[in-house]
């Protein structure tokens, strides 16, 4: 029987409330490895408040272009990945972080989890979107994993404007 794939964006307001959350992250792989007997994963790590603090000290003190801004960000889900990725065993997960769609599916191939933050660099972009994004490509399940309900265009905690995305197109 084929292995069916979940792929789950996990919010780094949960990695890192205040500081990395050790005992959450080694209960969520254990609940992982107990289900690799029909399931393979796809974890997609988002940045949290570290990657908006980065951006707001970068903000403050010098004069950024969006994708500097977005950059940032990005480099924090990929440090919040690797810190994952250090708590499975190397036969469970990939030891190098994916940068596209196709290095996540080869990756999925050759191990139980997947580990990776943010892909590549895209406008407006969030983790949450490129988790729903793998998704689809992958044809896959999806779980979001947040300390928010549903998936917006921006944190609706700080963004007033933010707006709800029922769906992902």
């Amino acid at each position: 029987m084929k292995k069916r794939v979940i792929v789950i964006s996990l919010g780094g307001s949960l990695i890192v409330p205040e500081k990395v959350d050790f005992s959450f992250l080694k209960q969520f792989v254990n609940t992982l490895r107990k289900n690799y007997k029909k399931w393979k994963f796809v974890i997609v790590c988002g940045g949290g408040s570290i990657a908006r603090k980065y951006i707001e000290i970068l903000k403050r003190e010098s004069n950024p272009n969006e994708k500097e801004l977005s950059t940032a960000g990005i480099r924090v889900t990929r440090l919040n990945a690797l810190i994952l990725m250090k708590l499975f065993g190397k036969k469970e997960a990939n030891d190098t972080l994916p940068t596209t769609m196709k290095e996540v599916k080869s990756n999925l191939e050759k191990n139980n989890v997947v580990i990776c933050g943010a892909l590549r660099y895209e406008p407006a972009s969030t983790s949450d979107g490129t988790a729903a994004k793998l998704s689809h490509f992958l044809k896959s399940e999806f779980i979001n994993m947040t300390n928010v309900k549903g998936l917006y265009t921006a944190n609706p905690l700080t963004h007033k404007g933010a707006k709800f995305i029922s769906h992902e197109t």
